[in-house]
Formats: C-alpha cells, structure tokens, sequence
C-alpha cells in the first residue's frame, strides 16, 4: 500500500540521496493526515453551521459539566488559542445565541462563559454526528492499530512539551 508521501519521499531519495529523510516521512504523514482529518471534521461541523474552533469552544464548555461554564483564560487554555482570538471567537458565539458572558461571582473584574440552552442542544446534536464522523475516519484501523496509535500520538506529543495551555506559554 502506497500514499502520496512515498511519491515525495521518492522524488528526494533521488535529488538529496545524502539526507536522512526517515523523519520527514513520519511528520509529512502526521501533516497530511491532520488535514484530511479537519476538512472531514469541517464539513460535520458546518452542516449545522459551526467551524471546528466554534465547536471546540462549545464541547470544551459542555464537557466542563453543569453549570457547562469556564472563564476565557481557561477555554483559551484548552483549546490553544490566545485569548484576543477567543474574544471573537466568543463575541460570535454569543451573538449567535449559543453562549453568553456572566459576572464572575468570585471575581469582580472577571467573567464567565455559559453554554445556554440552545448551545447545549446543538453541542450535543453536532457531538453525536462528530463521534460518528470519527469513527468513519478511522475505520480502517483496528482497535489494536488505534491502541498503537494513540500510544505513540501520545509519547510523542508529550515529548514536544504538550501541556494544557496554549502552546506559545509552553513554549516560554
């Protein structure tokens, strides 16, 4: 079996036969697959509207469990993104009817992020077509080949620093 990284891999075994490119194929894979796997993600999620950071936010809130709210800091933690960035994206999602912003009762300058009603219903319709969505995707892989997978996805995330927080604190 064959993909289009071997035709790559291929094409510099013959114009950089010096380089050691063992590396390159694992990472060219790990890329080309995570963007197959958005555009995938992508067309469930807009058939109710959503792109994948929108549907992040509102799975991150509704996992959270009641009252399914969170402050900024902490949805911009979880899904890696600043915090500039998760205001518009919240400014959208709540124009939209599917959060809105309360006063921090802990925290008088601070705010808190709440999935309403109608953000949960749609969470959880867009989480079940998400889930079988995924389950389409890998398909191909047995539950030992996901086992593996997730093994070795895992050991090497971790190696690079993967932490709970945005990757540019990580990094600092």
């Amino acid at each position: 079996m064959r993909d289009h990284v071997d035709r790559i891999f291929e094409q510099w075994a013959v114009e950089r036969p010096d380089l050691d490119r063992s590396a390159m194929a694992v990472l060219a894979r790990i890329l080309r697959a995570a963007r197959i796997v958005d555009l995938e993600m992508g067309r469930v999620f807009a058939e109710d509207g959503l792109h994948r950071g929108e549907f992040d936010v509102l799975a991150t809130l509704r996992r959270a469990g009641k009252p399914y709210r969170l402050n900024p800091t902490d949805l911009s933690a979880t899904v890696l993104l600043s915090t500039g960035a998760m205001t518009n994206r919240l400014d959208r999602l709540e124009s939209a009817g599917l959060v809105r912003r309360l006063a921090d009762p802990e925290d008088r300058r601070g705010v808190l992020v709440e999935l309403t009603a109608e953000g949960r219903s749609l969470i959880d319709r867009v989480l079940t077509a998400h889930v079988r969505n995924e389950e389409r995707i890998l398909e191909s892989l047995t539950d030992a080949d996901r086992r593996q997978l997730t093994r070795l996805l895992r050991k090497l995330l971790v190696s690079l620093g993967e932490r709970e927080e945005p990757l540019e604190r990580a990094a600092s």
